[in-house]
């Protein structure tokens, strides 16, 4: 195997980690339904998958670059295909269906946090492709994530569509699948070599720097504004316009997917040209542009209106994360693998907090 095999690892890693992110979401309405769960809890289940990729991340930053890529990353997907698994099971075999939800998103979310902390510098780290520059190949990693999210929603969607809402228990075990058979791809791949103590760039040095601030803030906004509004945009289409499931979850997270995902890979595949387009500007465009899609959104009496902000949202935001990590990389290239950890710990923190204040609100 070569080290392009280990870049399409990389690529499906991220491919696994929007299925462990946005399939509970998918679910939200069956599980408010058939399962009896209320909205606000729903917010809470959304909440603790990525206050565990929190703490996932906070305990990686000590250990990524001490034990190397491979364990970790094969840990991380048996993990992911096994908190799968159990979501179809636990809500049915215990009597508090809420309570195996939440044990089987705590298993699968440690998977996600550590896809999030590894993928990143295992593409960073490898050798550059040719004709693109590094922050073009972030972008496109992280494409992936969009275009699995996408996935995620339209097979679902067409899943429970042909088999009902009562089969959803179906889905999670056939979405394991993927991370099952990803664990044995990165088990066999070559892997970068991490960043030695002595050449790193330590933590203490790191969060001393006000530009490395910043890029924790970023990070930090990126994630409230994604995943907030990819959670909750199946049941907003739903509950606000009455439209069926399948057509809620097509017009909501589906479309905001796809345009998340047409925004990651057209700056990813333009190669060396994205220098001539200022990744700062990029990103205080994007935040202007989903500043405007939220309130949109969240204030437009006329439902087509507020479903086509809610999917322009995908596109606003779709440099936040990969931008904001591209900075840092090319500021700190000796960061090493904790500060992918640290950065990664800081969209969580947003995305943890944005999808829960949006429940309680």
């Amino acid at each position: 195997m070569t080290f392009a095999t280990t870049r399409r690892a990389a690529y499906a890693s991220f491919i696994v980690q929007a299925i462990v992110n946005n399939l509970a979401a998918l679910l939200f309405v069956v599980f408010h339904t058939r399962l009896g769960i209320d909205v606000a809890r729903l917010g809470l289940l959304a909440g603790l998958n990525f206050l565990v990729q929190l703490l996932t991340d906070l305990a990686a930053v000590k250990v990524v670059d001490r034990v190397g890529y491979r364990a970790p990353m094969v840990l991380a997907h048996v993990l992911a295909a096994l908190g799968l698994v159990l979501m179809a099971l636990l809500p049915q075999l215990l009597a508090a269906p809420f309570a195996g939800l939440c044990l089987a998103a705590a298993v699968y979310a440690v998977g996600g946090g550590l896809i999030e902390v590894l993928a990143s510098p295992i593409v960073e780290h490898l050798p550059a492709e040719p004709g693109r520059s590094r922050e073009a190949g972030m972008a496109l990693l992280h494409s992936f994530y969009c275009w699995g999210q996408l996935g995620v929603v339209v097979v679902s969607t067409g899943l429970l569509g042909a088999l009902g809402p009562g089969a959803w228990w179906v889905l999670p075990p056939a979405w394991a699948l993927v991370p099952a058979v990803n664990a044995a791809l990165m088990a066999r791949a070559p892997m970068p070599a991490t960043v030695p103590d002595h050449e790193r760039t330590s933590l203490r040095g790191l969060m001393r720097s006000p530009v490395f601030l910043l890029v924790l803030l970023l990070m930090a906004a990126g994630g409230a504004s994604e995943l907030t509004m990819s959670q909750w945009s199946s049941f907003f289409a739903q509950r606000a316009t009455g439209v069926p499931k399948a057509v809620g979850d097509l017009l909501g997270p589906g479309l905001f997917a796809l345009l998340m995902a047409l925004g990651r890979t057209a700056y990813g595949i333009l190669g060396r040209r994205v220098r001539a387009i200022p990744l700062r500007g990029a990103l205080a465009a994007s935040g202007l542009g989903a500043v405007v899609c939220y309130v949109v959104t969240a204030s437009s009496p006329a439902p087509a209106a507020g479903l086509g902000a809610c999917a322009l949202t995908g596109l606003c935001v779709a440099l936040m994360w990969p931008g904001a990590t591209s900075l840092a990389a090319a500021r700190f290239p000796a960061g090493g693998g904790a500060m992918f950890a640290v950065l990664a710990l800081a969209g969580d923190i947003g995305a943890a907090a944005g999808p829960s204040a949006a429940g309680a609100v």
